[in-house]
């Protein structure tokens, strides 16, 4: 897998989980630990991305 397509796919995983995360704070009985768990991923996949990014 090249490096673009690495990082379109962890972009795509990122978009997908602001998706998840907009639905699960949305949603009445949402659970504070699923949003914490969704905002953990979320950024790592945003560090992993700008890091990939900013090394090549």
């Amino acid at each position: 897998m090249s490096m673009q397509a690495h990082v379109a796919e962890l972009e795509r995983r990122h978009q997908a989980l602001d998706k998840e995360l907009k639905a699960e704070m949305a949603h009445p009985a949402s659970s504070e630990e699923r949003i914490a768990e969704l905002k953990r991923r979320k950024l790592h996949l945003k560090d992993e991305i700008t890091r990939l990014k900013t090394v090549h």
